[in-house]
């Protein structure tokens, strides 16, 4: 009985770790504190040219308009 008993047990655990990788979890990717910090200097460069550029813009569609 023992030895149909751990016959099974390690079939168990292959099959569980088999269904294991096939499921991954949607958890989602570890973004260090650095690259947080890299990625939020970017956004904050990006809308920072986007509002000079939108400063830029107004006048002259204002002007179009009269």
């Amino acid at each position: 009985m023992n030895r149909k008993k751990k016959i099974n047990s390690i079939l168990k655990a292959k099959q569980k770790k088999q269904n294991a990788k096939l499921h991954k979890s949607n958890k989602p990717r570890y973004i260090s504190k650095a690259e947080r910090a890299k990625m939020d200097a970017e956004e904050q460069s990006q809308q920072a040219s986007e509002t000079t550029e939108e400063c830029a813009v107004e006048p002259t569609e204002s002007s179009a308009q009269e």
